[in-house]
């Protein structure tokens, strides 16, 4: 690890802040954002350091020790910059995307458009990280590939907000920041909670911590004793999944990191093709399947109308390609300062 300067922990927290708004775009993997703008090795290696002897030197009181052993001002700055999102940018995103009656732009094609682009520009950034192709590394594109397509095209399945389902959401959720082109959103979609804890239950969170913000700390901003049993309810819920996504990010991270010191190329190119299976997720036109509970069962994709709203997606495609490009030209000129 270098020295980094406080511009470098600033960058840092702004790369946590695009990784935690892919995070909560369904079909968008927070870990491929990690991957390209190149913290994501950083990541997994440091994960791996919340471990026993980093609880000893916790519990021995040996604070500065424990802060240099876990690379504390990384991880901070990260994942600081992650949460920060799910209260910035994605509340911006989700303004664009909302129709008109629901008081947003509703841009949501061409924001689905941009991210659509995102993911191509990984997939070429990506490839560059194998040093070496053999037929390995091209069967592991072609499984990842496969199995990402699989899981673009799976239905969901209805909400659960049992605990241990929570729970297990949380380990599967946190996936998306620690195996490039998985989208932890996603899968929450596919496994039916995507609604319940990605906007019902920060949503509350929110407005909870507003509430106590302002001083209130009996009714948690809300108007009766009823609502104020299922804000506390969505609280308890919120926590259970973090601790799901912190046992799963350290498991995750733990495993991938013997992966990566194993068979780095292989692994590497098996992202690549997680990544290019996530685009049958991420692909802009289409329209969600309800039922008559107005539960999401799919999604009906189709071929885009050639008309002026296309060409303005295609140039969203095109903006999200240059993003990937533009990220790939700064990181070669910090690594040549």
């Amino acid at each position: 690890m270098y020295k980094r300067s406080f511009i470098d922990y600033v960058v840092l927290y702004f790369k946590g802040l695009l990784m935690g708004t892919a995070n909560k775009i369904p079909g968008v993997s927070g870990g491929m954002i990690a991957l390209v703008t190149g913290f994501y090795e950083e990541m997994i290696y440091s994960f791996q350091k919340i471990n026993i002897k980093s609880l000893q030197l916790l519990m021995a009181g040996r604070f500065r020790k424990f802060f240099e052993y876990i690379n504390f001002k990384f991880l901070f700055a990260t994942n600081f910059g992650s949460i920060s999102a799910f209260f910035s940018i994605s509340l911006l995103i989700d303004w664009l995307m909302r129709t008109p009656a629901e008081k947003g732009l509703g841009l949501e094609t061409e924001v689905w458009s941009y991210f659509f682009g995102l993911i191509i520009g990984s997939i070429y950034y990506v490839s560059l990280k194998v040093k070496k192709w053999t037929l390995k590394p091209y069967l592991g594109v072609v499984f990842g590939a496969v199995l990402g397509l699989i899981i673009s095209f799976m239905d969901p399945m209805p909400p659960n907000d049992n605990y241990w389902f929570i729970f297990l959401c949380g380990i599967i959720g946190v996936s998306g920041m620690t195996l490039p082109g998985f989208s932890g959103s996603f899968i929450l979609i596919i496994i039916g909670n995507y609604n319940l804890l990605m906007v019902d239950a920060v949503n509350n969170l929110f407005y909870a911590l507003t509430a106590v913000f302002n001083g209130d700390f009996k009714m948690l901003g809300t108007s009766s004793l009823v609502e104020r049993a299922e804000r506390v309810r969505m609280i308890y819920l919120v926590g259970i999944f973090a601790s799901g996504s912190l046992f799963g990010m350290v498991t995750f991270s733990k495993l991938m990191g013997f992966l990566l010191r194993r068979w780095h190329n292989i692994v590497i190119a098996t992202l690549m093709g997680f990544i290019i299976g996530s685009l049958g997720a991420a692909w802009p036109w289409k329209t969600e399947d309800l039922d008559h509970h107005n539960q999401l069962i799919g999604y009906t994709r189709f071929i885009p109308e050639i008309d002026a709203r296309f060409f303005i997606q295609i140039l969203c495609i095109i903006i999200g390609i240059a993003s990937i490009l533009l990220i790939k030209h700064y990181e070669n000129k910090r690594i040549k300062l």
